[in-house]
């Protein structure tokens, strides 16, 4: 990866900006606003929110405000916990292209598999749910209100559940991956079914930032802690979603493209493990 316009192609055909904007935590208002403005100013075309993050509205004005064409952007989002059937997932939908104002989002995923109000139902609960949500994303898909649909902390065997009915799979999945938890196994899986894997909190949630062995890669070249993660992730094959409230920060973290890591140095982070905390299991997950 040489540019910040590199893109990977989804299993549809559908090209999607290799380094995304992330919201997670960025307050509905004036933050969320600055960010994404900050963000798309400094040349970032992807654009990732959720529901649950709150901040659709703010994050749909700045795109607004912006000025860009809608096409030369990708804004993704994400279906809640609440909404896990055929008609609930619908209107969820709508009510996030309403806040966006947009027509269609490029990307539409399921934010988690096994939610706790499903859970409630009994045992195995979140199958026949996901079965049902996953029929009203391809038929989003099909009406051309995402663009593309995919998944988000889903580990192995709930994208095999999935896959069961299925007639569109998924073609991304959003997880925890940095330094501190690779999920290897899954990563694998999804790269031999043709599913992108984007790396949320890429910087561990910033537990990653203080560790002397990424202090020393980053004073070989010239960068900052936060770049040679995000750098790492890149080198993973991982599409990382930095985010940022700060402007420098957001400008710093899409300026690393113009060094790569060796084989070497990506295996020293990959020794990492556990350092930084690991993924949150789905299937216990309290909310």
């Amino acid at each position: 990866m040489t540019s910040q316009n590199d893109t990977y192609t989804l299993a549809n055909g559908t090209k999607i900006p290799v380094i995304g904007f992330g919201t997670w935590q960025s307050a509905d208002g004036d933050v969320a606003y600055q960010a994404v403005r900050w963000a798309l100013e400094a040349g970032y075309r992807h654009i990732d929110t959720a529901a649950a993050y709150g901040n659709e509205e703010s994050v749909g004005r700045a795109i607004k405000d912006s000025g860009i064409n809608r096409e030369d952007l990708f804004v993704t989002t994400k279906l809640w916990n609440d909404a896990h059937s055929f008609e609930a997932a619908q209107k969820a939908l709508d009510i996030s292209l309403q806040k966006l104002g947009l027509d269609y989002v490029d990307l539409y995923l399921i934010h988690w598999p096994n939610p706790a109000a499903i859970k409630a139902q009994g045992q195995n609960a979140w199958e026949k749910a996901n079965t049902e949500t996953w029929r009203a994303f391809e038929a989003a898909y099909e009406a051309g209100k995402a663009k593309a649909i995919g998944v988000s902390n889903f580990q192995i065997h709930h994208l095999e559940s999935l896959a069961k009915t299925q007639k569109i799979a998924p073609m991304v999945n959003q997880n925890f991956l940095n330094p501190s938890d690779t999920q290897d196994e899954l990563v694998a899986y999804d790269k031999a079914h043709d599913i992108v894997s984007e790396a949320y909190s890429p910087l561990g949630t910033g537990r990653l930032v203080d560790l002397p062995q990424v202090a020393t890669i980053a004073e070989k070249y010239h960068k900052s802690v936060p770049q040679v993660l995000i750098r790492w992730s890149l080198e993973k094959g991982f599409l990382p979603l930095p985010k940022s409230t700060h402007e420098n920060y957001i400008k710093a973290n899409l300026d690393v493209f113009d060094f790569a890591l060796t084989n070497d140095e990506v295996s020293e982070l990959d020794s990492l493990a556990g350092v930084g905390g690991t993924h949150t299991n789905a299937d216990t997950a309290n909310f």
